[in-house]
């Protein structure tokens, strides 16, 4: 069983998808800490050094392989990466198991708010240009997002209402 968490920036795909594979009892793979492994080079660095385009075509290989595994996991997305290439495509080929974690763009304006410096795509923003950034970009990535098998909203769940959550979709599929 293959399960694929997507979502913008923020929306908890990390946390819960390691939550998700405990309880599994599965592994959890982080594609962003895999494509670092990979590349010996943090995202921030790659997306300084050689660029988002570069970052998306390495992130792009490595979901293809990952996705040709023929094991178990959890996998978080990063939250551009459904939206790149045939990326969503190559998922839903893989596994039905595709969760979008949906949160409202003013609970990512919260989340985020304060963890603007880790986020490449965030960074370079003024504090008063945050929230129409989130707007814009969600409005963009709808389309892919909204290809998932089962769209939650997630918005004022704590982790495990999250993980309840899930577990209907994945219970009743």
């Amino acid at each position: 069983m293959k399960i694929i968490l997507i979502g913008y920036m923020g929306s908890g795909k990390s946390t819960l998808g390691k939550a998700l594979a405990k309880q599994k009892n599965i592994a959890f793979i982080d594609l962003d800490s895999y494509v670092e492994a990979k590349e010996n080079s943090s995202v921030c660095d790659l997306f300084k050094t050689k660029g988002e385009i570069y970052f998306r075509k390495k992130e792009s290989l490595y979901l293809k392989e990952l996705m040709q595994l023929d094991t178990d996991f959890v996998l978080a997305l990063g939250g551009g990466t459904p939206c790149f290439g045939t990326n969503m495509d190559i998922i839903l080929e893989a596994t039905k198991n595709v969760i979008y974690l949906k949160y409202s763009y003013q609970s990512l304006v919260k989340r985020l708010a304060c963890e603007k410096e880790n986020r490449p795509l965030l960074s370079h923003l003024a504090d008063d240009d945050l929230e129409d950034f989130i707007r814009k970009h969600l409005f963009e990535r709808n389309p892919y997002y909204t290809r998932a098998t089962y769209v939650l909203a997630m918005d004022n769940l704590s982790v495990d209402e999250s993980l309840q959550e899930i577990d209907k979709v994945l219970y009743f599929k």
